[in-house]
């Protein structure tokens, strides 16, 4: 099951004021669903006092009797919308390289229509509202043996691992208390305003690693100073790298790489089966804020996927194609 599909995911989305309600969602048991066949549905408020309906990390296929209780639920709900995002890390298309374009033909793919204009029909067709699983994401086969996950990485992902071992950074799993929450914050803030992007607050963060149980904190340090820290999910046989935040001042000790090792080392330990890095730009993708944090992570690993895709039901869609409008002014 994906961590997006748990209790303790719906639990911290409340915590944390990023939904308000969730609902599940019983399929026949001939469906291979994760969880007993129980489907979770997120209640969001997205825009002019309008609430989407949001399903995030469905590994099960998509059949019409999904789509019509989703469908059931948006109207009874009087939401704007249903979105489904799927996550699927077996038998995902693998993009070696990063100029491989997307297949247009699996980006029209609508799931119920089989090829009709599934918009008109009131049915689901391929699209969203807003994606909160990135499509394309590096993943490091951890069934293979250490020696060969390190063979496969670029000779620089494996040179720097090599050089903070040899400047003695340390790597290890700390306690989930307040003090270790704000030391990460802090690394955070000094991520956030190097690399230009918008962090959480520390509230967030605290509540995230206390309400999903298979949350994890790392710290790499240096000279027993906290130079390098990460949030990891262990869930099932997935390890998703979540969260991470490093210090400017020691950023020639090459400390992430070494946290990710330590990491990835764990995971097998863990049995785990995959490693996800969470998120790359896509191939056709220009002048993405992912781009830095791309490069680092594709040093560790040459094999991306595409492991997510979407798909929309819009119940009011005059008011949909209004927001729809007004958000692309805003950008």
């Amino acid at each position: 099951m994906s961590i997006w599909q748990t209790h303790d995911w719906q639990h911290m989305l409340q915590r944390s004021g990023q939904s308000e309600a969730y609902f599940e969602i019983n399929t026949p048991p001939s469906l291979p669903l994760s969880r007993g066949g129980i489907i979770f549905v997120e209640k969001r408020q997205v825009s002019l006092w309008e609430k989407g309906l949001f399903v995030i990390g469905f590994e099960g296929e998509m059949s019409l009797q999904i789509e019509q209780k989703l469908i059931e639920l948006c109207r009874k709900e009087k939401c704007l919308f249903v979105q489904v995002e799927t996550i699927k890390y077996y038998n995902s298309p693998c993009l070696r390289s990063s100029d491989i374009p997307l297949d247009e033909g699996e980006l029209n793919y609508s799931p119920s229509s089989r090829g009709k204009p599934a918009e008109q029909e009131g049915e689901f067709f391929s699209g969203y509202y807003k994606k909160f699983i990135p499509p394309h994401t590096c993943v490091i086969d951890l069934t293979q043996s250490t020696e060969d996950i390190l063979a496969s990485m670029k000779p620089k992902g494996r040179y720097n691992i090599r050089l903070a071992e040899k400047k003695w950074v340390v790597v290890e799993q700390v306690e989930k208390n307040p003090h270790n929450i704000e030391t990460f914050y802090k690394l955070m803030l000094d991520t956030t305003s190097r690399d230009d992007f918008s962090g959480n607050t520390q509230q967030y963060y605290e509540i995230f690693l206390k309400s999903i149980k298979e949350s994890q904190l790392f710290f790499a340090y240096y000279e027993d100073q906290v130079i390098a820290a990460g949030i990891f999910v262990f869930e099932d046989d997935i390890a998703l790298y979540y969260y991470g935040a490093s210090w400017n001042k020691h950023r020639n000790l090459m400390a992430p790489y070494l946290l990710q090792w330590r990491v990835i080392e764990h995971a097998k330990k863990r049995s785990c089966k995959v490693y996800d890095f969470l998120g790359v730009t896509s191939p056709d993708e220009t002048n993405s804020p992912l781009a830095g944090v791309t490069q680092f992570k594709k040093k560790l690993s040459p094999d991306i996927r595409e492991v997510s895709q979407w798909y929309i039901y819009v119940h009011k869609k005059w008011k949909y194609r209004l927001i729809s409008v007004l958000r692309k002014f805003k950008k």
